[in-house]
């Protein structure tokens, strides 16, 4: 078995490469070497310390990074880890909510307890307000998260609401642009590359001109990231926009 110590001095993604291609060892090891890093993901969004040898929120966590290892790719453009952490996330809420379905085990919450409550109804509207708080910090944790990938593309939240197209038409188009952009394998990976629109090659390809294409350009940037992204949130909301 590779030492943790071999692990370490390996590049991350070359371990994620070796995993895919089904290298067992590698991959055991890599889901033992990242435990803490599972547990905390998961701890952030149960809200409390989390046992890896007592709590199924963990196990669920760590079936969703091994999914992770295996569905990752470098083309999108966010490292392993930052996928990673949404992808189990995500596991996990979708976890909550279906446990919640159960009132016997619907709580993950140590907050209240469900045997102490005679009223049904009590115990309804203590489950919707959990899953209301889940919903609203998975949402702040894809915000947080697509800030961070804004600044990499040197661009803010502020810029994006000032940039933002002011009818509805051309925020439609700009969506749309940013969809051909990331669909096209040699223009999506300029963007990721060089963090800038491939204007000259982007012009040929959509019915815009090169002038809106330069007065959206931080809106299609921003929506490029969205469609680049495992975002659940920010996604839905495209969908009722223009994809």
């Amino acid at each position: 078995m590779i030492s943790n110590q071999s692990l370490k001095e390996r590049p991350l993604e070359e371990m994620i490469t070796s995993a895919k291609q089904g290298d067992q060892e590698v991959q055991n090891d890599l889901l033992k070497m990242y435990q803490p890093y599972i547990a905390k993901c998961v701890s952030e969004v149960c809200k409390r310390y989390i046992d890896p040898k007592r709590d199924d929120e963990f196990s669920v966590g760590l079936f969703a990074f091994n999914e992770a290892i295996q569905t990752y790719s470098a083309e999108k453009g966010s490292s392993f880890l930052s996928f990673a952490k949404l992808v189990v996330k995500r596991k996990v809420i979708d976890y909550i909510r279906f446990v919640q379905k159960t009132p016997k085990t619907a709580s993950l919450d140590e907050s209240y307890d469900e045997e102490k409550m005679e009223n049904p109804a009590e115990i309804v509207a203590v489950n919707e307000k959990y899953r209301e708080e889940q919903e609203a910090w998975y949402r702040r944790e894809e915000i947080a998260d697509f800030k961070d990938k804004l600044w990499e593309y040197k661009l803010t939240l502020a810029e994006l609401t000032e940039a933002s197209p002011k009818h509805r038409d051309a925020r439609e188009s700009a969506i749309r642009t940013a969809k051909i952009l990331y669909d096209d394998t040699t223009l999506r990976e300029y963007v990721h590359l060089k963090k800038k629109l491939p204007i000259k090659d982007l012009v040929k390809r959509v019915d815009v001109s090169k002038k809106t294409l330069e007065r959206n350009r931080k809106y299609i940037l921003a929506i490029f990231i969205v469609l680049s992204e495992d975002y659940v949130y920010l996604k839905d909301y495209l969908k009722g926009v223009a994809l």
